[in-house]
């Protein structure tokens, strides 16, 4: 039974995408255990005054639609200001993701959220710490065997395989071949494997530096440079392969 000497706010949000800079909040949860026990919740549809990215819908199901009525961050940012008083802060992942892009919202209306004074508790490093995402670890919990000769290959590979049977076994929603599998978990759609360029929406786009979220064909077309700047560059060579077979259907689509 947990202990609290002040009140624990748990804080989930749903949001237009994963950019603390540039996304923002259309719902936010917050669950308040008090040192008593009691437990209180809030939780607010939020207008963020951008169009929802499909993307994002199709995680948590909100709409532009669902929240055209719905107040802006800055009608609620007051309430949730008190309602967070004295709270220490928790969630799942909230020290990277959920915290730091509540905290976006409220400077960006201009009013400070200070963590001074708070605890930050993130039950995802909990989970992390006390269960290890290691080959070792999936082993012990899916065979119910220790990996002998762990880091030699041929173990990890052989092991690798009993777990994936073991998985098999233990999730019928998996299915039993390669495509049933990946239809389930999803399939990593990659361009390069270093993942310099991902794809958006069946296009390839870029995914560092200043083009970062734009087409490679379209900035290669008006940037022919960048092509060879990227060639002459410390990029890995599937990276320099995938960018000029992009190169090259953008000049055969040119002519």
């Amino acid at each position: 039974m947990l202990q609290l000497k002040k009140p624990l706010a748990f804080i989930d949000l749903e949001t237009t995408g994963i950019n603390l800079g540039s996304d923002r909040i259309v719902e936010i949860a917050i669950v308040k255990i008090m040192p008593d026990g009691k437990k209180i919740i809030k939780r607010k549809l939020i207008n963020p005054e951008m169009p929802i990215p499909q993307t994002s819908i199709d995680i948590h199901g909100i709409t532009d639609e669902m929240v055209k009525d719905a107040p802006s961050f800055k009608q609620v940012a007051n309430e949730l200001k008190q309602f967070l008083d004295n709270c220490d802060l928790a969630g799942y992942n909230s020290n990277r993701f959920d915290i730091p892009l509540m905290v976006e919202e409220f400077l960006r209306i201009g009013m400070e959220f200070d963590n001074k004074g708070r605890k930050l508790l993130d039950v995802q490093k909990i989970f992390h710490m006390m269960e290890p995402r290691t080959l070792s670890a999936a082993y012990r919990f899916y065979c119910s065997k220790t990996l002998e000769g762990a880091h030699g290959a041929e173990a990890d590979a052989a092991a690798t395989w009993e777990v994936l049977e073991a998985q098999v076994v233990r999730y019928p929603q998996l299915g039993s071949d390669v495509d049933s599998i990946l239809k389930c978990v999803g399939e990593d759609l990659t361009v390069d494997f270093a993942r310099r360029f991902i794809f958006e929406n069946g296009v390839e786009v870029f995914n560092f530096g200043k083009h970062k979220g734009r087409p490679v064909a379209d900035i290669l077309k008006a940037e022919p440079q960048y092509y060879d700047w990227m060639m002459k560059g410390d990029f890995p060579l599937h990276t320099k392969q995938k960018l000029t077979e992009i190169f090259n259907r953008t000049l055969l689509k040119k002519g």
